[in-house]
């Protein structure tokens, strides 16, 4: 992070406001000021005494919408849908003890994910560290490495500095969050001492605690963004765009430019791109070519070059490691090479240098896509819905402006599988770290945030396990902003994507993997007052689409884990023949 710090003097500041002398009240309000000035107009708040000053301090400001969540690890994850969508910093905050501990893997989301999370946590006072009192633990640095920076800030004192210290403070760990060359999320501690919001008597605050002048942040971070590398393009080259891909339109151009096919997994989008799974160039696919291994052979590329973290095809990841030059572009410096090959990393994309498309070589690529397109298609088509056929129908209802969050296990597998290329839709997942929890309130959050900022319906296609391991992100007081959000879930009674491993032969499978819950997806939804219904057909599925109705709502598919195995293996096998036809 580089920073230009102004100066502090009497000349910037006014005077303070004399209504609030109370330290922690003081403090409290500083930080959310600060925050404010560094861009921050979303907030999530768990319930808890210890906090009580952060909570009144946010809860005062009219210019911070402000979400409450009884659940700290849900909250956590509504925080990080807000920043993976709106690109803003974003706090959420919780009392000390254990719930602190429980926003630890959207914290873990957010660092794999580069997201700007800012973790706000009160504490107790640090005479009551290791004395056995109530709900105090060790909070120091407790999110490890998983955080770009953690800081403490002590008891608050009526002492002359402290302004400066918070707001520098804050405005540091704001632009550590938002650096664009290793940004994602915070941590800062702050240390609380009673009485929490009791004000004290005279005027007595020894120095003023505004902030910078026009609203500006205490400390301007500079931006500076790495100039783009052009680079001497192959005929036979290969573009690969991954999740978080930071900017897929100017890949997409360089490909365009460079006569080359291109294999986007559904979420590569960054920033204020929406999908780069769209033009002439890009695959639908892809994936299943890359699992051919005579196919491989065949189209050897000279050059690949990956954008962003692909996660979903295995088979791709290992090919590109063969390529004879892999150039992989991440601003950041962190940048994904699982199969360990790249041979060049760049911080971002400019022209191709010297290209001379191709156009056999491209043709050859769409050929064989189209073919193995067309054999997937025909082998799920029906009106009774299965999985990838249930995948393929939302995509294609979706109007444009729509914004689709996808499971992290088999619903962003098959998006992946049958998702033909179109623009106009926001595909979003919480491939970081891939886990299944708190995406129920990570797609409350994003829909929040798309639809805040004038994007249109939105949706989840979550697995029924994810469901199940955040359905209290269903719980949203009556007083809350709330989406329009539909929820689809194919229900197929426990783990689906084990079921396509070869853990599927053990004995003991179906009790530690497959783990059957039989739960009522109907009686949840009643308990939580959210309108449900059941789906079976592809024409249900079009009519729910176009309704448009408003507000929180769930769609049950019901399928079947074996069933939907065998699926997914018959449609390896019809791609691989189609794919062999065109070849010979």
């Amino acid at each position: 992070m580089a920073g230009e710090v102004q100066a502090g003097s009497a000349d910037n500041v006014e005077c303070v406001n004399e209504t609030s002398q109370n330290p922690a009240t003081v403090q409290a309000e500083t930080i959310v000021d600060e925050l404010v000035r560094c861009g921050v107009v979303e907030a999530v708040l768990s319930p808890g005494s210890w906090s009580t000053p952060l909570a009144l301090a946010f809860a005062r400001r009219k210019d911070i919408r402000l979400h409450v969540r009884i659940d700290e690890r849900s909250a956590a994850f509504v925080a990080l849908g807000l920043t993976k969508i709106s690109g803003r910093p974003v706090p959420v905050v919780c009392t000390s003890g254990s719930a602190v501990a429980n926003f630890h893997p959207a914290v873990m989301e957010a660092d794999a994910a580069h997201l700007p999370l800012v973790v706000l946590t009160a504490d107790r006072p640090p005479e009551m560290r290791y004395t056995g009192s109530s709900q105090t633990t060790d909070q120091i640095k407790i999110f490890g490495t998983s955080v770009r920076m953690f800081a403490e800030l002590g008891v608050a004192e009526a002492r002359a500095g402290s302004n400066a210290y918070w707001r520098s403070l804050i405005a540091r760990l704001i632009g550590t969050a938002l650096d664009s060359s290793h940004g994602g999320p915070v941590h800062v501690n702050v240390c609380f001492r009673k009485p929490f919001f009791e004000l004290s008597p005279g005027n007595d605050w020894p120095e003023s605690t505004v902030g910078r002048v026009d609203g500006a942040p205490w400390v301007k971070i500079a931006s500076h963004s790495s100039p783009a590398v052009d680079i001497a393009a192959p005929a036979k080259g290969l573009l690969v765009l991954g999740e978080g891909a930071p900017d897929p339109v100017a890949a997409l151009l360089f490909a365009e430019h460079a006569g080359w096919p291109v294999i986007a997994e559904p979420n590569s989008a960054g920033g204020s791109h929406w999908n780069g799974r769209t033009g002439a160039h890009a695959l639908s696919a892809g994936g299943a070519l890359a699992s051919v291994p005579e196919f491989r052979a065949s189209h050897q590329p000279d050059m690949v070059i990956t954008v962003g973290k692909p996660t979903l095809n295995p088979a791709l990841t290992a090919w590109c490691a063969t390529a004879p030059a892999h150039v992989v572009v991440d601003p950041r410096g962190q940048w994904a090479d699982p199969g360990r090959g790249a041979s060049k990393v760049i911080p971002a994309l400019g022209m191709p240098l010297e290209a001379r498309p191709d156009g056999q070589w491209l043709e050859s690529w769409l050929r064989c896509d189209r073919a193995a397109r067309a054999a997937i298609d025909d082998a799920v088509n029906g009106d009774v819905l299965n999985e990838p056929l249930l995948a393929r129908e939302l995509l294609e209802a979706m109007p444009t402006d729509s914004l689709l969050f996808v499971g992290s296990s088999m619903p962003i597998r098959d998006v992946n599988l049958m998702m033909r290329p179109r623009s106009g839709v926001r595909i979003c997942t919480n491939r970081g770290v891939s886990g299944i929890d708190g995406v129920v309130s990570s797609a409350v959050g994003a829909a929040l945030a798309h639809q805040r900022a004038g994007g249109g319906q939105a949706y989840a296609l979550l697995g029924d396990l994810t469901l199940l391991h955040d359905h209290n992100g269903l719980l949203i007081g009556p007083d809350e902003p709330r989406p329009d959000l539909t929820f689809i879930v194919p229900n197929n009674d426990g783990g689906a994507i084990f079921s396509t491993l070869p853990v599927s032969q053990v004995d003991a499978f179906e009790r530690v993997w497959g783990t059957p819950h039989r739960v009522d997806l109907a009686h949840m939804a009643a308990a939580l007052s959210v309108p449900y219904q059941q789906l079976g057909s592809v024409a249900e599925l079009k009519e729910l689409i176009s309704s448009g109705e408003s507000g929180i709502r769930l769609a049950e598919v019901r399928t079947h884990r074996a069933t939907n195995a065998e699926l997914h293996e018959k449609l390896a096998t019809v791609a691989r023949r189609a794919v062999l036809s065109v070849l010979h």
